[in-house]
């Protein structure tokens, strides 16, 4: 078989870096407050059974702000598409290979299109409201059609995309501040602060399991704070720009989400938020609405909430859509999904997968409700947590200190405040959630899922090997990319 030539440096095709601080930002939120509080307030409150589920979204913070220091580090020092692949392709060739990053992607075309499905699942719970005959049926072509149009909307140059986020996180800023405005307006104190008698009690197991559901359900709402990470390679000045973004994204949500959790429980009796049957549990959003400033106001609210939770899914598949670019690249993956677009520049092959896998995945959460004893994003958010705990944020955790070991001279434009400590406090955090996901949810048993899809991600991986000629079958190829591009002496002009 004749040899393929390798491109040049210029032949190769690549991203260009036209996302500055204020799109970075506003696309983190947009995919971090999207249909999330408004379709998880009442799981939140029934975790932790009352209205002390503002522990919660605090808890949820402080995780996702040490979280996010890390993803600051790595994303500042190895700004590349794909974000978390980027770090563990660096940190762990050196021993195994390329396992870690080939089970990043492995899992990232499983649980990036499941979160982006949850989204869809919520636009069409908010349009029942407008649409109360809707049909299951009828609910589903409607998502389909969501995704469809979704996918179409990012066929696009990512710079008219980063526009058209803007708009849209306008939209979400407008949408949360009237839900926040109607609650304090009909705003009941005793409601909001009376909690039950014995609501926190840390010397009882039953607080943990709750304190483990409700910090699942709080990580959830704040994940895509690591949305730029993932357009590393389309980020200017990333040292500068990404750190920020992740840092002033995680604690503008935060202070939203902890006003919008008090106003809700201010309104809204924590105990009607646990009928499933009831708008107060399908669309807290629209019923906070109702109750305030009446019905006209509640289906303008839920036009709102559509657009906020369309955005999310938005920014969400456009970062999803990169993951897999310079695994392609690497040739560690199917190298179709190294194609950009001609004319706008962006990944097809990637975009196209991730949109059909979240209307599979919609599908799929849309019907599971019926065969499980627990609603269908609780078993979801479940499932997508696990296995991103293990391949992700663990991972990532072990990485920033290889990296600091193994490439002592990388250039560090950022690096972790207070390092090791939010290192330490992320990693209890994602161990609390994953310890506990198989009794928050009996019968689901996301533990096991999580590990018998990283296991056969681990047989693939040396079905691939094999073919490829790779460790464990051949010799690791060490490249430590962005050392080498630091260290690359310009040639002289003229």
């Amino acid at each position: 078989m004749a040899d393929v030539p390798t491109p040049s440096a210029a032949e190769v095709p690549r991203l260009h870096r036209k996302i500055g601080l204020f799109q970075a930002v506003t696309i983190n939120m947009a995919q971090m407050c999207g249909i999330g509080p408004f379709v998880t307030i009442p799981l939140m409150v029934a975790a932790f059974g009352g209205p002390q589920a503002v522990v919660g979204w605090v808890a949820g913070a402080i995780l996702a702000l040490a979280d996010g220091l890390i993803w600051a580090e790595l994303g500042a020092s190895l700004p590349g598409s794909g974000g978390t692949y980027v770090y563990l392709r660096e940190a762990f060739q050196y021993r195994s290979g390329r396992l870690m990053p080939f089970l990043f992607i492995w899992t990232a075309i499983l649980f990036i299109p499941l979160t982006m499905s949850t989204g869809i699942q919520g636009m069409v719970q908010y349009l029942a409201y407008l649409w109360p005959s809707m049909t299951t049926g009828q609910g589903d072509v409607v998502g389909l059609g969501l995704t469809a149009l979704l996918t179409l909307l990012l066929w696009r140059r990512v710079e008219n995309i980063g526009k058209i986020t803007v708009g849209m996180w306008t939209v979400m800023i407008v949408c949360v501040c009237v839900v926040i405005l109607a609650s304090f307006t009909h705003f009941h104190a005793s409601q909001a602060f009376t909690w039950p008698a014995g609501a926190i009690e840390p010397l009882h197991g039953s607080f943990w399991l709750g304190f483990a559901a409700g910090l699942t359900v709080g990580i959830f709402d704040y994940l895509g704070y690591n949305t730029t990470a993932y357009l590393g390679a389309e980020i200017k000045q990333p040292g500068r720009v990404m750190p920020r973004s992740i840092i002033f994204s995680i604690s503008a949500i935060a202070g939203i989400y902890l006003v919008m959790q008090i106003g809700v429980l201010g309104v809204v009796p924590w105990q009607d938020m646990l009928n499933t049957n009831s708008i107060d549990y399908t669309s807290i959003g629209s019923a906070v609405l109702q109750r305030t400033w009446g019905k006209g106001a509640a289906q303008a609210v839920t036009v709102l909430v559509v657009i906020t939770a369309f955005a999310s899914v938005f920014t969400g598949l456009l970062g999803g859509s990169r993951v897999p670019f310079d695994a392609a690249r690497d040739g560690m993956f199917f190298r179709s999904f190294g194609r950009l677009h001609r004319r706008h520049e962006f990944p097809t092959v990637g975009l196209l997968v991730m949109g059909a896998m979240t209307a599979l995945s919609f599908l799929f959460a849309r019907h599971i409700g019926s065969s499980a004893s627990h609603p269908p994003l609780t078993v979801l958010i479940s499932l997508l947590t696990t296995v991103m705990i293990i391949v992700q944020s663990m991972a990532q955790i072990a990485a920033v200190a290889v990296l600091r070991k193994r490439q002592p001279n990388l250039s560090r434009p950022y690096k972790i405040f207070l390092y090791p400590l939010p290192c330490i406090v992320a990693g209890a955090g994602w161990l609390t959630i994953y310890l506990f996901e198989d009794k928050s949810n009996p019968g689901v048993h996301p533990i096991e899922w999580s590990l018998a899809w990283v296991a056969l991600g681990c047989a693939a991986f040396l079905v691939w090997a094999r073919r490829e000629h790779a460790w464990p079958f051949g010799p690791k190829d060490i490249r430590e990319q962005f050392l080498d591009e630091q260290n690359a002496v310009p040639e002289p002009v003229g």
